[in-house]
């Protein structure tokens, strides 16, 4: 998949505001279906877009350097920008059963000094690796290499990494790359905590104000309502990002990564994000973040 930074401008909706929110997020299924009526103007009232597509490890560093109004990051990136962009309730990833897989080119690798590429250091994936590790590896893992999501697999069945954090649709297609998965990073995660896994969330910039942000909730919601109600209306602008995907791959992925929470985070997925953070805190991974940071305006 490429995961190069483009600008398309998307469509305006019926009452466009002073100018179109610059909005990041990637170019897989879980994205593309979720903002496809939004990004081409079908939303009614919905604040109009103009959409960059990036790896997660992109949005991340845009994220920190405050580069957008609107981004999907991992929710890993949260203590880092949180003073400049709150959290959206809807539009983002979490679930269960969807949590990031260690890949070997050989069953029951010892990962202890492994070189293991993963997609970003700041990603969930990552974090959920590193707490997982510290149970698992307690020698530690050796070097950790990052890569754009997309090429990690080959580089794991090539020998270049002796193991691969990967995310998004290889869950469907490590096995035609004869890769073995080590762990899942989500079932040790819900296994432990028992709540879902928080992968992607959506943020935007503070500074556009309370009612703003309520706008870019209620499109985001009404976004991925609509692709519910009509997916097919989706499916060209899912396939033309998705590019080599088998259609039923992308199929899986969007059942996968779409789910309630896409629509509301609600209780439980509030508590998944506060779960996250707070274990990764104390583990000292990432910095605290206040009671409040997480509150929607």
């Amino acid at each position: 998949m490429n995961t190069t930074p483009t600008t398309p401008t998307a469509a305006a909706g019926p009452e466009q505001a002073d100018r179109p929110l610059r909005i990041a997020y990637s170019p897989c299924p879980n994205d593309t279906f979720t903002f496809d009526a939004w990004a081409h103007g079908r939303v009614p009232d919905a604040p109009a877009l103009d959409v960059t597509f990036a790896d997660i490890d992109i949005t991340n560093g845009m994220a920190e350097r405050g580069e957008h109004d609107v981004l999907k990051v991992s929710y890993a990136v949260l203590p880092w920008v949180l003073d400049d962009y709150a959290l959206l309730p809807c539009g983002g990833a979490l679930g269960r059963g969807c949590g990031p897989l260690v890949l070997t080119g050989e069953p029951g690798r010892d990962l202890s000094g492994a070189v293991v590429a993963v997609p970003s250091e700041r990603s969930t994936a990552y974090l959920l690796f590193r707490l997982w590790a510290a149970q698992a590896v307690p020698g530690g893992v050796g070097e950790i290499v990052v890569m754009p999501f997309d090429r990690i697999m080959p580089a794991v069945r090539d020998g270049k990494v002796d193991a691969g954090l990967v995310i998004h649709e290889a869950r469907f297609t490590y096995r035609a790359y004869g890769l073995h998965c080590l762990a899942d990073m989500g079932e040790h995660w819900e296994s432990t905590t028992g709540l879902p896994i928080p992968l992607g969330a959506i943020i935007a910039r503070r500074s556009l104000g309370a009612d703003t942000l309520k706008r870019l909730a209620e499109a985001a919601r009404a976004s991925v309502r609509m692709a519910w109600d009509d997916p097919e209306a989706s499916r060209p602008y899912v396939l033309e990002h998705a590019q080599e995907m088998d259609p039923a791959v992308a199929d899986q992925h969007i059942g996968l990564y779409v789910n309630e929470f896409t629509a509301d985070l609600g209780e439980e997925g509030y508590a998944a994000v506060r779960g996250l953070l707070t274990r990764a805190a104390a583990e000292g991974l990432v910095p605290a973040i206040g009671p409040d940071a997480l509150a929607f305006p």
